[in-house]
């Protein structure tokens, strides 16, 4: 599976990944964001959810205690679940998965969470904190790799 490795040194270079990605994903696509507390799951997230939909002010707030919040945008519907508070990994059938699986893109935080439910087919992105700034490494299909 194609390897990309990317320096993120500022917010900026997050959105612009963000964009890249957003224009590259297709409902039934997932993508696996990991990676330790603060390391930029959610900022890449918002980037990707903005870029979605056309609108740089889009309210995204960070689905810690919701666990999922769905975004209608016009490449269709964004899931973004947060598993962080997930105790097993059924429950994330009770919050749409299966449907968010079924016809949306889905932005995953927490993916280990979901245990045998993470689908094999995903764009992992791997957040770590490098210096000011993050690294991210993407794993997955070329088109989404290569941005």
């Amino acid at each position: 599976m194609p390897t990309f490795s990317l320096s993120l040194p500022d917010e900026a270079a997050t959105e612009r990944l963000g964009a890249a990605l957003a224009g590259r994903l297709r409902p039934r696509d997932v993508v696996a964001l990991e990676g330790g507390l603060g390391a930029g799951k959610t900022t890449l997230a918002r980037a990707i959810l903005r870029a979605a939909a056309g609108d740089r002010a889009l309210v995204v707030p960070s689905p810690t205690f919701t666990l999922v919040e769905v975004y209608d945008t016009p490449r269709g519907a964004f899931w973004h679940f947060d598993l962080y508070r997930l105790d097993d990994p059924r429950q994330v059938l009770e919050l749409g998965w299966e449907e968010a699986r079924a016809d949306g893109v889905v932005l995953v935080e927490w993916p280990e969470r979901l245990g045998a439910l993470l689908p094999r087919e995903r764009l992992k992105a791997t957040l770590s904190i490098e210096g000011d700034g993050r690294r991210i490494v993407l794993e997955g299909e070329d088109r989404l790799v290569n941005v």
